[in-house]
């Protein structure tokens, strides 16, 4: 998939950058989320968790005052002659949440707003992670397991994407393993993912001066990449959703330059950067997921996802990822493939389905030759970060998501939502879909079937129409309510979540 890179979409005297000292100018004080573990039976207990904004987001200056260490898309020459002298001369600063970066809290309900116009212009998407404590990432260890969240898509139109997804990051952002790292998970640091971006600013307790080159007004890349195993449980707008797992052959994450970063050649690095995705459209039902169908994005739904086991336990090997919907009291099992070549039998994705899915499709087998399920199952037993985030796409417009790509494609898998081939273009949407947002609400773990309940439903479906019955079976889980936002916090811009380059 296209992870575009960061950026500020107006110039200013708080120029943003990622930085690994830490700086005083603002407080940094993390937005309270509250988030529920649950038993089987479905008793669920509440945690008190909270949010912190990616480093990538946040104010970069001098230890010593508030010069910018980067302005634009370019490091100061003087605070920043190297990689290792950078990141000792710079400071990451607090974050001010609501009123620079439209991220608010309230009970276990976090919103982030696409547009956020504030006081050095305005701010483009977010990305943030659940804490364990101030100085902590939570590792959500979810094999054998379910994971399960309410979500408002109803304002993410074409060309935007609300992401939810673990990525296999060091709970404490790399603090302990890197000397100059002096700012850690409390700040953000330490972000990687399955494209291996090259657009994070510090990586490894270094800056990433070396070899950067502006890619847009307000963002680059340098000679250095991050990667991680990635586990894409939600990636989505209210046209189209896709789950995608992303095995790499690194354990924990691991600084990458060249060829293992896959670049220039996408698939030479020591990650799958395609992973093996169930896109519903995609798949050949468009009347599954939308505005009126069958999960109605007009209102809020639950997603579950539930990571199957050889042995039903957490040790076992993961053979099959399920996805499962609730909305209104019914539970929705998974839209069924009907593209040809591909067993209509598969609702979830498993080894047979990935293999049938590249071979249909003619996508590379690089899920696969990164170990597939097995590697991304080692990687869950280990345990991931969890990262939410908003953000638009500036290398190809969100088109893998929600409508064809490659835009000249007509052969089966191409086709992945109903939006024009010349929507999504950041430009555009930045104003046209300014006050966009999503609610991400009701985190919950816990054995599988205990996270949510309701009535089963048989649905049956014509490529566009749909006609749903309910029984009165009950699936065992809890039920919680949620509600909306407010908190508190800082200042950066559009990052296209991931970074990197490439489609899925």
């Amino acid at each position: 998939m296209y992870r575009p890179a960061a950026l500020l979409a107006a110039a200013s005297f708080l120029s943003i950058a990622s930085a690994q000292q830490v700086g005083t100018n603002t407080a940094e004080v993390h937005p309270s989320l509250t988030w529920y573990k649950c038993a089987a039976g479905g008793s669920c207990t509440a945690q008190a968790g909270k949010v912190t904004l990616d480093a990538n987001w946040r104010w970069t200056h001098t230890t010593t005052g508030s010069t910018n260490c980067y302005t634009g898309n370019t490091w100061d020459a003087t605070l920043c002659p190297d990689n290792v002298t950078c990141a000792k001369n710079c400071a990451l600063d607090g974050a001010d949440y609501s009123g620079t970066y439209g991220v608010t809290t309230s009970g276990n309900a976090l919103t982030l707003k696409f547009v956020t116009p504030n006081s050095n212009g305005k701010n483009v998407g977010s990305r943030l992670y659940l804490m364990a404590s101030d100085s902590a990432y939570e590792l959500f260890k979810v094999m054998g397991q379910e994971f399960t969240f309410d979500v408002d898509v109803s304002q993410l139109p074409c060309g935007l994407n609300g992401a939810v997804y673990f990525s296999e990051m060091d709970a404490d952002g790399g603090m302990a393993k890197y000397a100059n790292n002096k700012a850690g998970a409390k700040y953000g640091t330490g972000y990687c993912d399955s494209q291996c971006p090259r657009d994070l600013k510090f990586i490894n307790g270094e800056a990433n001066v070396a070899g950067w080159t502006g890619s847009s007004a307000n963002s680059g890349t340098g000679n250095y990449g991050s990667c991680c195993s990635e586990m894409d449980i939600w990636e989505a707008n209210s046209v189209s959703a896709a789950y995608t797992p992303h095995p790499c052959d690194v354990t924990s994450q691991t600084r990458c330059t060249g060829s293992q970063c896959g670049y220039p050649s996408r698939y030479s690095g020591v990650c799958d950067p395609d992973g093996c995705d169930f896109n519903s459209y995609r798949q050949g039902d468009t009347g599954f997921y939308g505005p009126g169908k069958t999960v109605d994005t007009t209102k809020k739904f639950t997603v579950v996802t539930q990571f199957i086991t050889s042995d039903g336990t957490a040790n076992g090997t993961l053979t099959e990822i399920k996805r499962i919907y609730v909305q209104n009291g019914v539970v929705i099992a998974n839209s069924s493939n009907k593209i040809s070549g591909i067993s209509t039998s598969f609702n979830s994705i498993t080894t047979d389905y990935c293999n049938q899915q590249k071979a249909a499709f003619g996508d590379t087998t690089s899920f696969q030759n990164h170990g597939g399920l097995t590697t991304m199952g080692n990687s869950l037993k280990r345990g991931g970060v969890l990262v939410l985030s908003v953000w638009d796409d500036y290398a190809v417009n969100m088109l893998w998501l929600d409508s064809t790509y490659p835009t000249d494609c007509t052969k089966a898998g191409c086709a992945r939502g109903t939006c024009p081939t010349s929507s999504g273009v950041p430009s555009e949407v930045e104003s046209s879909a300014a006050s966009a947002q999503v609610i991400y609400s009701n985190i919950r773990v816990g054995p599988i079937g205990s996270t949510y309940s309701g009535t089963t439903s048989t649905t049956t479906k014509t490529s566009t129409t749909s006609t749903k019955t309910s029984s009165t079976t009950k699936t065992s889980g809890t039920t919680s309510k949620t509600t909306t936002t407010t908190a508190s916090g800082a200042q950066q811009t559009h990052y296209g979540q991931c970074g990197g380059q490439g489609w899925t």
